[in-house]
C-alpha cells in the first residue's frame, strides 16, 4: 500500500461517522432479510498480507514490527505491518529510511512464491462460495454472492463465514466490505481495516460517501485532486452536488462523468472473473500437528469431496491430481499424477490423493497442513470420458450428484461419506 493510499485510508477512517452504518452483531439476520438484502458485492482485503505471512512463517517475529522489502542499499519497502505503519513506514519507502523510523523492526526479503501459495489458498476459499471472484492482486478480490445466498444465507452472513474460514484455515485476518456496488464495497473494507466487516446499506450510501475527501475516490490522483480543490470541491458530498457538465468541462467527458456517478454512489461495473479456473483445490491446517495416517487419509477424502463438489458446481472436470503435505517445521512437498481421463468424481480424486500421500513416504511424519488440488481443468462438455473395453460405469458420479442436491437443499453435513460420518461420531 502506497503512502497516498495510507493517507486516503486514514482520512476515510477518521472522517466517516458510524452513524447510519448498520452495526454488526450476533443477532444480525443470516437469511438476507435484513438491510443487506440487495448488497451482493463483497470486497475482501487481506490485512498487511506479506508481513502477516512472514509472521506466520517466523514465529519469533510475532509481536514485533515487521517490514518486507529489499535489504540492499537501494532496497524499498514492499509491505509493513500495522506496528511499523504506526511509526510512519509505508510501501515504496526507501528501506534505509524505514529502518530509521522503526529500528526495532524485523525485516524480511520478499518471498513471492510463499505469498502466491497463501493467496491461492485464500482465493480457493472465495471460489468455494461463488465462481464470480475477481482478484485484483494477491491480497484482494471482489465477489458477487447473489447466486450463493440461497445456499449460504445473506451477504453479511457469507462475509462473516469467509472471514472465519480465512482465520481458521490460513491463520490470517482480512477485512470485508459489503455493499450493492464494487466501489462502495471497496471503500467499506478500507474503512473497517484491520480485521473488520462493514455493511453499507444501499439507502445509506450517501451518508457514507458524503463526508469523504475527494481523494478517496478511485481515479483521483494528485493532479485531479488539486483541480477539484481549486473548484472548492473538497468532499465527495460537494462533488455529488455539482452539475456533471462542469466536471466534464474541467476533467474531460469520461473522467468527469465517472467521478460524478461515483460521488452519487452509482457504479454499474460488474464482478468479472479474470479467467476460467486452471485448477481447483482445497486445504486444511490442523489445530494440532497430525501423524496418524488414518486421520490424514480421512482429511484427504474430505478435501477431495470438496474439490469435486466445486468442479461439478462449475461444470468442470480436471485431469491432474496433486497433494500438498506440509510438515510441522513448515517444509512442504507436493506430488501429482495425471489421470487417463478427466474427472469430477471425489472417489477417484481421493484414491489418487491417498496413493500420492503413501508414495511420498510421509505416513509417519507429523503434518500441519494437507491439501488436494485438481489441475488441467476444462469445461465438462469439452471433455469426453470413454470407458475402456470391459470397464463398467461405477455410478459414483450419479451418486455424488445426488449428494450435491441434498447438500444444496439442506446444507453442509446433511449427507456425507460413511468414513467421514464415522469420524464425526467418534469426535462427539
Amino acid at each position: 500500500m502506497s503512502r497516498r493510499q495510507l493517507e486516503r485510508g486514514a482520512a476515510l477512517r477518521g472522517m466517516v461517522s458510524s452513524e447510519g452504518i448498520v452495526p454488526l452483531g450476533a443477532d444480525f439476520p443470516t437469511d438476507g432479510s435484513g438491510p443487506d438484502t440487495d448488497c451482493h458485492i463483497l470486497h475482501l482485503d487481506m490485512d498487511a498480507f506479506f508481513a502477516s505471512v512472514e509472521q506466520l512463517r517466523n514465529p519469533e517475529a510475532r509481536g514485533r514490527p515487521v517490514i518486507v522489502g529489499g535489504t540492499g542499499p537501494r532496497g524499498v519497502v514492499s509491505s509493513a505491518d500495522y506496528l511499523a505503519r504506526a511509526k510512519g513506514v509505508h510501501s515504496a519507502m526507501p528501506m534505509v529510511r524505514a529502518t530509521r523510523l522503526c529500528p526495532d523492526a524485523v525485516v524480511f526479503p520478499p518471498d513471492g512464491r510463499a505469498y502466491r501459495e497463501v493467496s491461492e489458498a485464500v482465493m480457493d476459499i472465495l471460489r468455494s462460495v461463488t465462481p464470480l471472484v475477481q482478484p485484483l492482486s494477491l491480497d484482494e478480490a471482489f465477489l458477487d454472492v447473489s447466486g450463493a445466498r440461497r445456499r449460504l444465507g445473506g451477504p453479511v452472513h457469507i462475509a462473516a463465514m469467509i472471514r472465519e474460514r480465512v482465520r481458521s484455515e490460513q491463520r490470517l485476518t482480512c477485512s470485508v466490505g459489503v455493499a450493492a456496488t464494487r466501489f462502495t464495497a471497496k471503500l467499506g473494507s478500507t474503512h473497517c481495516k484491520p480485521d473488520g466487516l462493514l455493511l453499507v446499506p444501499t439507502d445509506q450510501v450517501r451518508d457514507f460517501l458524503d463526508p469523504l475527501p475527494v481523494g478517496a475516490l478511485p481515479g483521483v490522483g494528485d493532479k485531479t485532486e488539486q483541480t477539484l480543490v481549486k473548484l472548492g470541491l473538497r468532499t465527495v458530498g460537494a462533488l455529488a452536488r455539482v452539475e456533471p457538465d462542469l466536471l466534464r468541462m474541467e476533467l474531460g467527458t469520461k473522467a468527469g462523468t465517472r467521478l460524478s456517478e461515483l460521488a452519487r454512489g452509482v457504479d454499474t461495473s460488474a464482478v468479472v472473473p479474470e479467467s476460467p479456473d486452471k485448477s481447483i483445490g482445497a486445504e486444511e491446517t490442523f489445530d494440532v500437528d497430525v501423524g496418524d495416517p488414518d486421520v490424514i487419509n480421512r482429511e484427504l477424502l474430505r478435501l477431495s469431496e470438496k474439490v469435486a463438489r466445486r468442479l461439478r458446481a462449475t461444470e468442470q472436470v480436471g485431469r491432474t491430481v496433486s497433494v500438498k503435505l506440509r510438515r510441522a517445521d513448515f517444509s512442504t512437498i507436493s506430488r501429482s499424477r495425471t489421470l487417463p481421463e478427466s474427472t469430477d468424481v471425489a472417489r477417484e480424486i481421493s484414491a489418487v490423493a491417498r496413493e500420492l500421500y503413501a508414495a511420498a513416504g510421509m505416513e509417519r511424519v507429523r503434518l500441519r497442513l494437507v491439501g488436494v488440488r485438481v489441475e488441467g481443468v476444462t469445461p465438462a462438455d469439452q471433455a469426453h470420458r470413454q470407458l475402456a473395453l470391459g470397464e463398467e460405469d461405477t455410478g459414483w458420479r450419479d451418486v455424488e450428484r445426488v449428494m450435491d442436491r441434498v447438500t444444496a437443499r439442506f446444507g453442509q453435513g446433511a449427507i456425507q461419506s460413511a468414513v467421514l460420518a464415522k469420524r464425526d461420531e467418534n469426535d462427539v
